[in-house]
């Protein structure tokens, strides 16, 4: 009988190791080329941009109406034809100045109302009732007094951009600071630290995810505002960047030239995105262990 337990465990040990060693080796199996490239989010967000690009040659080829809706290839031609002549580029980096000068400026000013609010009970109140009085109003419609009080000059585009940057910076860095655990407040008090030393070294870390989510709206929030903008300060100036560009083409309609311009506003919302920020997250939110 002993030796049949015995005969038993010695089978089922067999099978036991031969259960593992084929996990094993199915974890352990080589992932195809494919499987490698499909894993690799730039990949497929390029093959999603390709399909996107083929979609749009497709259809503009089967409504042939350039005045409507021009093909990829003309559209690529004339942004190049206009890249050449420095048309572009000069038109870009104008608007590119104009939003940092506005965007920079936002965040620091959402910085300090929310250092104040933080420290605060009255600051907390002065930030809530701000943010509600003026997140929801669009920047836009802050132009025509922006011309008025500052004139035809990037001053009133740059306070419009402030509008759009502040609001939604401050209220997500507000309410990342809030959602800092109380034993994360705990340490710091303990260690001593007041003012902005406890800010920078424990809130800011334990919110930054709320903090990088501000920054991203934020952004978003200022390039549409600033493309819209200068249609209007275009038109009044004689003068501007993309938005002018795409406003003065549509008036000559050589929609192509619109088209161009309206890809190369796409293009540089990409690239800010996908290496501005992914790269602050990589070296932030992935290194503190704090990304989800």
């Amino acid at each position: 009988m002993s030796q049949a337990r015995i005969l038993m465990h010695t089978v089922a040990d067999a099978a036991s190791h031969t259960d593992n060693h084929a996990a094993e080796s199915a974890v352990e199996r080589q992932l195809s080329l494919a499987e490698r490239l499909w894993g690799n989010g730039a990949v497929r967000k390029t093959l999603l941009i390709l399909v996107l690009a083929l979609l749009w040659q497709v259809y503009a080829t089967i409504l042939d109406n350039a005045l409507l809706f021009p093909t990829l290839t003309d559209t690529l031609t004339t942004m190049m034809e206009r890249i050449e002549d420095g048309t572009l580029p000069a038109r870009a980096l104008t608007s590119v100045k104009v939003l940092l000068m506005g965007y920079v400026a936002g965040i620091l000013l959402a910085a300090a109302l929310t250092m104040v609010a933080i420290n605060t009970q009255v600051g907390t109140d002065f930030l809530e009732t701000m943010t509600a009085m003026f997140n929801p109003l669009p920047a836009i419609a802050l132009l025509p007094l922006a011309l008025i009080w500052f004139g035809l000059g990037n001053g009133s585009l740059v306070f419009v951009l402030i509008h759009s940057v502040l609001w939604a910076v401050a209220l997500n860095t507000h309410s990342g600071f809030l959602g800092v655990s109380r034993t994360l407040r705990m340490v710091g008090r303990n260690y001593g630290l007041k003012g902005f030393r406890y800010v920078a070294m424990i809130l800011i870390p334990a919110a930054f995810p709320s903090i990088l989510t501000g920054l991203k709206i934020g952004w978003a929030f200022a390039w549409r505002t600033l493309i819209a903008a200068e249609l209007v300060f275009g038109v009044s100036s004689g003068q501007g960047g993309l938005g002018w560009f795409i406003f003065e083409n549509r008036n000559l309609l050589d929609i192509p030239a619109v088209f161009a311009g309206l890809l190369t506003v796409i293009i540089i919302g990409l690239i800010v995105e996908n290496l501005v920020f992914r790269t602050i997250e990589r070296r932030t939110l992935q290194r503190w262990g704090v990304h989800n």
